[in-house]
C-alpha cells in the first residue's frame, strides 16, 4: 500500500461517515473485516462487513455535527498507522469535544481494509 492510497482511503472513510449510507461504508472494508472501536474486549469489536456497516448506521452522527481529518503516519506493506482529530461541535446539551485518534490498519491487496483498530483520547476541556 502506498502512502497516497492510504490517504485516499482515509478521505473516503470521512466521506462515508458523513454520508451515513451503506454503499460508501461497504466499499471501505473486506467482507471478513475485524473492526475494533477500542483495542480491548469483544464488546468493542465487530466482525464482518455487514456488522460494521450496521454498527455505523445504528448510531449515525449528523453530518453537520462534526469535522475530522486524518493522515498516514507510517505505511509498511499492507500495514498503516494514521493519526488525526475528530471534533464534535458544541450543542445546547453538550460542549465541544475533540478527540485525538490513532488508527491501526491492515489492508487487503484490493485496497479495502481487513483490520481496523481505533485508539482515541479526548482532549481535556480548558
Amino acid at each position: 500500500m502506498e502512502r497516497s492510497a492510504v490517504q485516499e482511503w482515509l478521505d473516503r472513510y470521512v466521506e462515508a461517515w458523513r454520508a451515513n449510507a451503506r454503499e460508501p461504508i461497504e466499499a471501505l472494508f473486506t467482507e471478513d473485516v475485524v473492526y475494533r472501536f477500542a483495542p480491548f474486549g469483544e464488546k468493542h469489536r465487530e466482525r464482518g462487513r455487514d456488522a460494521v456497516v450496521n454498527g455505523w448506521l445504528d448510531q449515525p452522527d449528523a453530518p453537520d455535527s462534526w469535522e475530522a481529518s486524518y493522515e498516514p503516519f507510517a505505511v509498511d506493506g499492507d500495514l498503516a498507522v494514521a493519526t488525526g482529530t475528530s471534533r464534535y461541535f458544541a450543542t445546547a446539551d453538550n460542549p465541544e469535544r475533540v478527540y485525538h485518534n490513532v488508527f491501526l490498519m491492515r489492508f487487503a491487496p484490493d485496497g479495502r481494509c481487513a483490520e481496523f483498530t481505533e485508539l482515541y483520547m479526548k482532549q481535556p476541556e480548558d
